[in-house]
């Protein structure tokens, strides 16, 4: 089964920001749309269910109080770190420095370690809080999420 898009309208709508901060992440690179950028004027970008689940990972940081530039490096850190599954960990935010923790084994550990934590981002949930958006606005998307939870893609 092929992937639908979803155009950035949607995928705003989904990930629940604005159009204007989606068009400027894509612009800064921040996170592109994979599936068809934008050409030119009138031309319409497509992103990927995966891409929404990295622009929700980005919003989190950003309501958890982390300023864009601190969340452009942190991002980039957790792609290098876990490549294409950037919703699968806790992120642990001390200051300017960012820690992934994978387990809640490795949480207990860095906080029993007497790390002084600023924030702690449980990213696990960014999966649920999105399917559950794009089932609430567009119902006609409920069986491509069905099939990336069957087949375990994040």
């Amino acid at each position: 089964m092929t992937e639908q898009g979803f155009s950035g309208k949607r995928t705003a709508e989904i990930v629940d920001i604005t159009y204007r901060q989606l068009d400027y992440w894509a612009r800064t690179d921040l996170v592109k749309p994979s599936m068809t950028e934008a050409t030119g004027s009138g031309s319409r970008r497509q992103y990927s269910y995966r891409d929404l689940l990295e622009l929700k990972v980005i919003k989190s940081l950003l309501d958890a109080g982390i300023r864009l530039e601190q969340v452009r490096k942190v991002f980039a850190y957790m792609r290098n770190q876990l490549g294409e599954d950037v919703a699968s960990a806790n992120l642990v935010i001390d200051g300017s420095n960012s820690v992934l923790v994978n387990t809640g084994e490795e949480l207990i550990d860095l906080l029993q370690n007497g790390q002084g934590v600023l924030n702690v981002l449980p990213l696990s949930g960014v999966k649920e809080q999105v399917d559950a958006r794009i089932v609430s606005f567009y119902p006609e998307f409920a069986n491509q999420v069905i099939t990336h939870r069957v087949v375990g893609e994040n």
